[in-house]
């Protein structure tokens, strides 16, 4: 199914055309999740806590439950293709600034996603040349890639939304074959892995997991793109939390396998020190170059179906909040229906981004974002819990989870490189001025 159907500018009214059942709701979900998360989280999740990685993948795959329960419940109530910049919009009408805040962290989030998934990207394609530890190559290719699927998205989003579609059924297929292929060549049995897994758990302890398990979060953000095709979806009442619980299930699942498999085929050592290339590296030395190059392959699909679907939807939403005034007015300029100022805008500032930010800053930043706006959402869930038929247990428990999640990065931050964290402040005080400043505007 096209990406163009997944997310519309929730301010143009238009006749339901439901044309999406489960099986593709599903398939949207996964494509926006399984990107480059897996390929990013696993080498830094094994640099931490080793063989307890696919446990900590599982905890956060809860965490993202969480999550996604109250999405699914505001999903259903509003029933606005807006999805998380509406739903707070609308849950708070009389505070500008919280409708601004929301605006600029969620876009800011999806920023840094971009960011992330073209740093992976450029990691992964350089992986088996004799410059891959070349750091300033990697931006300029991460910049580049960006640079790609902007001028993809701006020239079609017909042809864009059929670039899309191949590549995120090739890399679903690609990925599983490489799970399948680490698993069988495997140099480490299950007692064995049992037995390094005793290890690490203690040398690791749970407050360790947990951290690794919120750093995982920015691995699971995408499955808010179900809600974002609502106008297009047959049944939303049972089709919404079917799609969302499911993709989850499956993504966990899939990350699990691939963690699993490289764990299984490749020393901790070499994972720890081909950290952002580690699935590459590993596969080389087990299976040549074949090895190598399939893994490569998934990794260069996954992220650039990621990078496109986040600069089409994020843009899109980019240009809805600047609509109602919250970001600049040029933001909100169409061509064709296309917000090419703010694709153009996306990519600029996601650019800049990796100019300033490795790896772990980008993906530790993003985490926090998505913690941070699902916390929002929970919250915004329990002020209308009564509407939306929301269990008050469930909506706690996510806000507990979200809370506990974010403080945790935030500690791991301070304890461990405190100069990265102060700049990840200073970041969020940036937005938050921003947003206030947009506020005020409206208020006037």
């Amino acid at each position: 199914m096209n990406i163009k159907k997944m997310l519309h500018n929730n301010s143009i009214h238009r006749k339901r055309n439901k044309s999406l059942g489960l099986a593709e709701l599903v398939a949207i979900a996964l494509g926006g999740m399984v990107g480059g998360g897996i390929f990013t989280i696993l080498g830094i999740s094994v640099s931490l806590i080793g063989n307890l990685t696919p446990i900590a993948i599982i905890i956060g795959g809860f965490i993202a439950s969480l999550a996604a329960y109250s999405y699914v419940k505001l999903g259903l109530y509003y029933k606005d293709e807006g999805a998380t910049y509406s739903f707070f919009k609308r849950t708070y009408p009389q505070s500008k600034f919280y409708a601004s805040a929301i605006g600029w962290f969620i876009i800011f989030g999806y920023i840094s996603t971009l960011a992330l998934y073209a740093y992976t990207f450029s990691s992964y394609a350089i992986s088996s040349t004799a410059i891959a530890n070349n750091l300033w190559l990697r931006k300029a290719i991460a910049i580049g890639i960006i640079g790609l699927f902007t001028l993809i998205n701006i020239w079609s989003v017909n042809g864009m939304g059929k670039i899309e579609d191949l590549m995120v059924y090739t890399k679903l297929v690609v990925l599983t074959i490489i799970s399948i292929i680490l698993m069988q060549h495997g140099t480490t049995d299950f007692s064995a892995f049992m037995d390094n897994m005793v290890i690490d758990a203690e040398k690791s302890s749970l407050f360790s997991i947990l951290i690794v398990a919120s750093l995982t979060f920015v691995a699971y953000e995408g499955f808010q793109l179900v809600i974002n095709a609502v106008n297009e979806m047959e049944n939303p009442e049972k089709n919404i939390p079917r799609a969302i619980y499911s993709a989850i299930f499956l993504a966990v699942l899939i990350y699990v396998v691939i963690a699993l498999g490289a764990l299984f085929a490749i020393p901790i050592k070499d994972i720890i020190k081909n950290k952002e290339y580690a699935l590459a590296a590993g596969a080389g030395d087990i299976l040549g170059s074949l090895g190598t190059n399939l893994v490569i392959l998934g990794a260069l699909l996954a992220t650039s179906s990621a990078i496109s679907g986040t600069v089409f939807g994020s843009s899109r939403q980019m240009a809805v909040v600047a609509n109602d005034g919250y970001f600049p007015a040029w933001l909100a300029k169409r061509k064709n229906n296309s917000p090419q100022n703010a694709i153009i805008a996306m990519a600029v500032l996601a650019s800049m981004l990796i100019l300033i930010g490795g790896l772990e800053l980008i993906l530790e930043f993003g985490s926090i974002t998505f913690l941070l706006v699902s916390l929002l959402m929970a919250i915004a869930n329990y002020k209308i819990r009564a509407k939306t038929n929301s269990s008050t247990l469930l909506t706690i428990l996510s806000i507990i989870g979200l809370s506990v999640g974010g403080g945790l990065i935030l500690y791991y931050e301070f304890t461990h490189k405190w100069e990265q964290m102060l700049f990840i402040i200073g970041l969020y005080i940036i937005l938050a001025f921003g947003a206030w400043i947009y506020a005020k505007k409206q208020n006037k």
